[in-house]
């Protein structure tokens, strides 16, 4: 597994230099390959995670099978906020949506963690706030806007959370995210590669051109971005090798 810097993580980057210096003992590089299932709904959480250039989904599961997304999550958050917010399980699923590698600490220590430094816990609650809106945008999202709006925002979400304009997603993982049939996805995106804004071929999505592919979606990724750039602090640009921690053989899959 090729080692990361931890502080690509803008909640890790977020931290005093007193404070990291105290997590990062307790951190460990893992990789998160594509589909892996992270959490299920209802399982106590063993590990809090970091992603560093993955990005995970948060789905909600009904009984019957079908699914929706409700948040994604990359290298500006963190998964397995309920450990501190009263409860260690969530009724969701967390499934990595784009393969890489990030970070985990125990649950146990992540809670110390926040209970003991003032400055972490108002940290992960501001991360907690922006987590929040996102999650209610894309209630309104899915209620109100065409599905090829929510398609916009989603392409744009996940953007945000890559270093390039690549996504590798098959339509098929794509409806599913967005709690629609297939078709609908193909309908949508054939739309936007008519209007040349992104390029789709074999489970490859390219956006061409990101400008005209934001004025086209709904608010709702104005919304929720500007909330993760009010609340949470930019990533600190750290030399490679500074700060990356030991691959522990425990992570390797």
């Amino acid at each position: 597994m090729k080692p990361c810097n931890p502080r690509q993580n803008r909640v890790l980057a977020g931290l005093p230099d007193a404070e990291w210096q105290r997590w990062k003992p307790q951190l460990e590089q893992v990789d998160l390959p594509l589909g892996k299932v992270i959490y299920e709904s209802g399982v106590q959480r063993t590990h809090v995670y970091f992603p560093s250039d993955a990005i995970i989904s948060m789905l909600h599961v009904l009984d019957n099978g079908s699914s929706a997304e409700i948040a994604v999550i990359g290298f500006e958050g963190l998964l397995g906020i309920c450990t501190v917010m009263g409860g260690d399980a969530m009724p969701s699923r967390a499934v990595v949506q784009s393969a890489g590698t990030g970070y985990r600490m125990p649950a146990h220590a992540f809670k110390d963690a926040f209970e003991r430094s003032l400055p972490a816990r108002e940290l992960v609650l501001r991360y907690t706030q922006a987590l929040i809106s996102q999650m209610s945008q894309t209630a309104v999202c899915n209620r109100h806007h065409s599905l090829e709006k929510q398609l916009c925002r989603w392409l744009l979400l996940s953007l945000d959370r890559l270093p390039g304009n690549e996504l590798v997603m098959t339509q098929e993982l794509i409806a599913n995210m967005l709690g629609v049939r297939r078709e609908g996805v193909t309908e949508a995106a054939l739309k936007l590669q008519a209007a040349g804004l992104i390029r789709y071929a074999r489970g490859h999505i390219w956006v061409l051109d990101r400008p005209r592919l934001e004025q086209r979606t709904c608010e709702c990724y104005r919304v929720v971005k500007a909330e993760y750039d009010r609340l949470l602090p930019e990533k600190i640009a750290v030399p490679t090798g500074m700060h990356t921690l030991p691959t522990s053989p425990s992570c390797v899959r």
